[in-house]
């Protein structure tokens, strides 16, 4: 008689981005719990990890995604079974089963159940998968034979560009930028790992960033006192001095650690924001061109603005009619 099915059909989800026997307590228990485990394939990490910890797990012996949705909905009468759904999502499957189920006299319950989920920041380890292919052997052969040297234009464009998305307020166009400055990163970082004499990877270029936000941030990850963005800055400029102090003897300590491919209207503004925490408010005077632009920048300082990004937009204006 219809409603006597006792069977039930678990579809568990999980991240390929998580170590394949990282599980919830309620995924282990519907495992543990169930009459029948299947899988596309046993060799799949979640289902070899699954059957390392005793479970049985059977290979699902379909074809296609239709003779799998049958095959489960007729697995799933008067018997628990779990389906480990795949790692590309099993597309499809979900409405083979609704119309098996549909048709069926007494069809068993169904239940997604999530058994892992990415955390913040998973992509990415995908981005990193992505460019080591493209780097291996039988990858892309342009990106195999790109340099740090080949690719520095490529860094400074696409900088560029993320500003430009910025200056736009287009958030779309922001994020596909941002992703193109990611794949810099993560390019030279590639390339770096195939050095044979100082070889680092992307996960030295992180670990070096972490350490330098936590070190830089003492009021935040140790016993530091600073409360307002202002004094966050100062005690900033100090801890990045004293990591530079070996530089000290430099002919031009204004200028040092700025890139030289900057905007000049940038590096003006860098060097007066050093004048100023140096004691230094005064801005040097004259008649020069160069001189009432410097004293324009200080201007611009004084009032909160950016005066690289404020010609910026004022060209881009003029160059729209």
């Amino acid at each position: 008689m219809p409603g006597d099915n006792t069977g039930s059909l678990t579809l568990l989800v999980t991240s390929p981005r998580v170590p394949a026997g990282v599980l919830t307590r309620d995924a282990w228990r519907a495992l543990d719990d169930a009459d029948l485990v299947l899988a596309a394939s046993v060799d799949d990490p979640v289902a070899s990890a699954i059957a390392s910890s005793g479970v049985a797990v059977e290979h699902a012996q379909t074809a296609s995604t239709m003779e799998l949705g049958r095959e489960l909905a007729q697995r799933a009468v008067g018997q628990k079974v779990v389906w480990i759904v795949s790692p590309d999502g099993d597309p499809g499957l979900t409405d083979a089963l609704a119309g098996e189920l549909t048709r069926a006299a007494d069809p068993a319950p169904v239940e997604m159940l999530v058994g892992s989920w990415d955390q913040p920041g998973a992509r990415l380890a995908d981005a990193v998968a992505v460019m080591d292919t493209l780097r291996s052997p039988g990858g892309c052969p342009w990106d195999a034979q790109q340099t740090h040297e080949s690719l520095a234009k490529y860094l400074l464009e696409e900088a560029h560009e993320a500003v430009e998305a910025i200056d736009s307020a287009d958030r779309t166009h922001l994020r596909e930028e941002l992703g193109d400055v990611l794949l810099q990163v993560l390019f030279h970082s590639r390339i770096a790992a195939d050095d044979p004499d100082d070889p680092w990877d992307i996960d030295d270029v992180a670990a070096g960033l972490v350490d330098k936000l936590i070190r830089r941030h003492p009021h935040v990850f140790a016993d530091g006192d600073a409360s307002t963005p202002e004094e966050v800055e100062a005690a900033w400029e100090q801890i990045k001095a004293a990591e530079k102090a070996e530089r000290a003897d430099s002919e031009t300590p204004l200028l040092e650690g700025i890139p030289k491919s900057l905007s000049t209207l940038i590096v003006a503004d860098k060097v007066l924001a050093r004048r100023e925490r140096a004691g230094h408010q005064d801005v040097p005077t004259g008649d020069g061109i160069g001189d009432r632009l410097l004293a324009l920048v200080a201007r611009a300082r004084a009032e909160g603005v950016d005066a690289d990004q404020a010609l910026r937009i004022a060209v881009r204006r003029l160059a729209s009619g």
